[in-house]
């Protein structure tokens, strides 16, 4: 299976936004990943719901929004009516994951889960079953362009064994510092789908950029 690419809007050129979402939807990228932060959960302010629905009308691509926000679950409705394919939300700002999961399954979306570079794996130990993707942080969340935090092919690798020694079926999906050189090992170590921004958006060719992600094998 090829890998997954979902490419993040966040480096996109916002002045113009529309030539970024049809390069996006001329290309093999699986999906569009949508950070939304709100400058308390994160130290940052992204953008929000007026952003995503003008980018959903025009985007062909399945939107995955990545929530860095408190109280992610008071936004469940709302993120459904966008159209979005995965809701992904921190275990950090959850205190009732479960109940999260459940809501955003019921508004039929699939379910994301996300930890930080310091949460372990072993906290999803009770919901791996139940959530659709995880999304391990490979920096730490608020900002664009940081450095790789090597540990991250360690956490992927007994994230995929907590998967395959349970039967879930969630797959794992990486952010951050997601380049030429990382993303070879972390598609080795198990992940399925590479969310990456500046590399693939400040590319000279990332149509083709993201062409030679998806060839990427285990």
């Amino acid at each position: 299976m090829k890998t997954m690419v979902s490419p993040s809007l966040l480096s996109a050129n916002f002045i113009d936004l529309k030539s970024d979402v049809e390069m996006i939807n001329r290309s093999e990228a699986d999906w569009l990943h949508l950070d939304v932060m709100d400058g308390v959960f994160v130290p940052n302010i992204s953008f929000g719901f007026p952003v995503m629905e003008a980018v959903g009308k025009y985007c062909t691509k399945p939107l995955d929004v990545h929530f860095m926000i408190v109280h992610p679950e008071h936004y469940i409705e709302q993120t459904a009516k966008l159209g979005a394919m995965m809701m992904n939300v921190h275990y950090e700002a959850c205190i009732h994951l479960h109940r999260t999961i459940q809501q955003i399954h019921a508004a039929g979306m699939k379910a994301g889960v996300t930890l930080n570079p310091s949460t372990p794996v072993g906290v999803l130990e009770d919901v791996i079953r139940d959530v659709d993707m995880v999304l391990i942080m490979s920096v730490n969340p608020g900002f664009g362009g940081q450095k790789f935090i090597e540990n991250t092919i360690r956490k992927v690798q007994r994230l995929r064994k907590l998967i395959d020694e349970t039967g879930s079926h969630a797959l794992i999906e990486v952010d951050g510092g997601v380049q030429a050189e990382t993303a070879p090992l972390l598609v080795r170590a198990g992940v399925d789908v590479l969310v990456s921004g500046s590399y693939i958006f400040k590319n000279i060719d990332p149509v083709s950029c993201i062409k030679a992600l998806k060839e990427l094998k285990r």
